[in-house]
This record gives C-alpha cells, sequence and structure tokens, in this order.
C-alpha cells in the first residue's frame, strides 16, 4: 500500500425484510426443522435466528428443543473441519508428523500391519484428504447398518487398526472416498503427539483461546472421542471459530492457526463427484448469487459440513461466516435447508459497499 492512501472498508448489511423473507419460506415448507442460523461478520453478528424443533444427540433422542445463542447442538462431521484444525495446530508445536510422513510407520504398535507394499505407501496426507484407497461404505450402507463402515469401526476393539487394517484396493491419492476413519487415524496421531486427550487439546490450543468454554464431545465405547462427528457446540461458537479462520487464523491479534495450514487446509487437493473439491478436511466449491443486476454470480465457499443439516461456510471475498445447524439426520435431501438459507435468503439479501477509512 502506498504512504498516504486508505484502506477500503468494506461495510455489509442485510436488507430489512430478510426476518420476514425467513418467515415466509418456513411456512412454504423450504426450511424443515431448521434450529438455527447465524450470519457474521468479524466478531459482528449480522443475523441470527432460532426455532424450536425435534432434535437428538447422536443417536439419542431429545424431543422438541426450543434453540437459543449459547444451546448446544450436535456438529455431527464438521467436526471432521475441526479436527483437521487441530492437526495443523499440532504440527506448528511439532508434536504430529507433516503430510508427507508415511502413516503406518506413525503406528509401530500393529507390526501386522508393516510391510505391506500397497499400506506402505499410505501418507498423512492421504488421510487428510481421505484419498486413502482402502475399502470403506460410508454411503451406500446407512450408518443404522453395522456393515457401515464407521459404525464397523466404533464397534471395533481398536478403531485404529481396524481403518489402518482395511485392506488397499486402488492406488491411494487417486481418488476420495468418504471415510470417517481418516479422521480417526488423525485424531490419534494428536492425541499421541500431544500426550493429550483430543477434546483436551482441542480445549486448551483451539476453544479456549476463542473464548469457547462449554462444549461437549461424544466419546465411544474406547473412550475415546468420536472425531468423525462427536461434537456438541453452540452456534454462536461455531461461527466464532469461522471469524477466527477467515482472519488468518488470528483471534483478536493471537495467532491460533497458522496460516500456512489454512492454505493448505483450503487448497483444492482432489475432485468430488459432483464437481467441487475437498482439501484437508473442507469442502471447497462456489455457490451461485444474484449478482445485484438481474445476472448470477458464484461465489467461492469453504464448508463444514455434518449429517442432518450442519454447514459452516466461510465466504472469504465476502468475509462471511454462516452457520446453519437443523435436525433432518440421515434425510437424502439433507443439504437443502443450508443451501436455501445461503443461496435463496441470505446472499441476495446482502448488502454491501465500501468507505475510506478514517
Amino acid at each position: 500500500m502506498e504512504t498516504g492512501t486508505k484502506a477500503a472498508v468494506v461495510e455489509t448489511e442485510f436488507a430489512a425484510d430478510l426476518n420476514k423473507a425467513f418467515d415466509i419460506a418456513r411456512d412454504a415448507g423450504l426450511l424443515p426443522n431448521v434450529h438455527g442460523v447465524v450470519a457474521a461478520r468479524g466478531e459482528r453478528v449480522l443475523f441470527e435466528r432460532y426455532w424450536a424443533g425435534l432434535d437428538a444427540a447422536r443417536a439419542r433422542p431429545l424431543g422438541v428443543v426450543r434453540f437459543e445463542p449459547d444451546t448446544l447442538h450436535d456438529l455431527r462431521s464438521v467436526t471432521k473441519s475441526i479436527v483437521g484444525l487441530l492437526y495443523g495446530i499440532a504440527m506448528s508445536h511439532g508434536q504430529v508428523p507433516s503430510p508427507e510422513a508415511g502413516l503406518v510407520a506413525q503406528f509401530p504398535e500393529y507390526p501386522e500391519l508393516a510391510g505391506d507394499r500397497a499400506r506402505d505407501a499410505l501418507t498423512v496426507r492421504h488421510a487428510l484428504t481421505m484419498t486413502l484407497g482402502t475399502e470403506w461404505d460410508e454411503t451406500t450402507l446407512p450408518y443404522s447398518d453395522p456393515r457401515n463402515s464407521e459404525i464397523a469401526m466404533d464397534h471395533a476393539a481398536d478403531r485404529c487398526r481396524y481403518v489402518l487394517g482395511r485392506p488397499v484396493v486402488e492406488p491411494p491419492g487417486q481418488r476420495w472416498i468418504y471415510n470417517g476413519g481418516a479422521t480417526a487415524l488423525l485424531a490419534r496421531l494428536i492425541a499421541k503427539g500431544t500426550g493429550r486427550r483430543l477434546e483436551a487439546f482441542a480445549r486448551e490450543t483451539l476453544f479456549e483461546p476463542l473464548g469457547i468454554m462449554r462444549t461437549e464431545w461424544e466419546t465411544g465405547a474406547d473412550g475415546e472421542a468420536i472425531a468423525a462427528s462427536g461434537l456438541r457446540m453452540a452456534p454462536r461458537d461455531l461461527t466464532r471459530i469461522g471469524t477466527m479462520i477467515l482472519d488468518g487464523g488470528f483471534w483478536r491479534e493471537r495467532r491460533i492457526v497458522p496460516a500456512d495450514w489454512l492454505a493448505a487446509s483450503f487448497s483444492p487437493a482432489v475432485p468430488l463427484p459432483d464437481g467441487r473439491h475437498y482439501g484437508y478436511q473442507w469442502y471447497l466449491g462456489a455457490v451461485p448469487a444474484d449478482d445485484g443486476a438481474g445476472g448470477v454470480r458464484w461465489e467461492e465457499t469453504v464448508r463444514a459440513i455434518g449429517n442432518g443439516g450442519q454447514y459452516l461456510f466461510l465466504l472469504p471475498r465476502l468475509r462471511l461466516v454462516v452457520t446453519v445447524l437443523a435436525g433432518n439426520y440421515d434425510a437424502p435431501d439433507q443439504w437443502r435447508v443450508p443451501m436455501t438459507v445461503l443461496r435463496d435468503l441470505l446472499l441476495p439479501a446482502l448488502r454491501t459497499g465500501s468507505r475510506n477509512a478514517p
């Protein structure tokens, strides 16, 4: 920046009738069982709404819950993206191996898995990007089916031995296969490297520095935190994590996540079948938005996604964070509520402008 120039400050507001637009959408059946929506820029909440609805904590029904800003909610697989951040924090402290490190070599407690040529080709990066190339089915079988790979992992005597022991069916790094076991491996590496339980490390290095004081992390029968889907958090707190990310990993001038880790996490590593890409435990893709002149522009997003309609949207160009929480668990069209919120309600109502900083 040249001396004497003033930086442009982008002003962001939503149209005054946005609340009414949400009411109309709900009355029309477009937002079934939506629980909460938060949109923020920086530490400023621009829009926030909560509703009552049926909910569950993992498989435990909670009945109708009246949601408020501090009500804990299942994040389901949004948890995976949080674990991705934690891995980057641990790596910055020299406590976990780099993405290029061999994966099986990090688990000498499973000597029976060493020496297999195909398995020895696996790296930590393959776990980060879900490109292990191992036999895993978490999408065609429902989570109520014990043959579902994540359920089988949860029932195994040692989840990481189960994940690493899956047969290698294709060269690693070539194809994305949704795999909660990959996240479980990352979590175990964090625990091994830091000497801390995953939830304790998260609390000390991520949650408490952000002022997030109340969370729950469901554990499996083995007592380990369920890294793939077990975190429960209030919507404002999840939004705060997004704000920290869009501020380059800083929170109130304190470095939380290394900038280079965020850059790697949000770089396209592997294509997804629907045209999006996957980074390090995060989804990357654009959404269509009204350009204000009768046309459409595509807004780039980074997303954390969880079963039931849990979405954390990051819109870097707008520096906008949007959290959507819902209770449509296992529904085939669970994506519709968060996409309706972002694409059809929030983005069309967004009003931006700029002014020079004083």
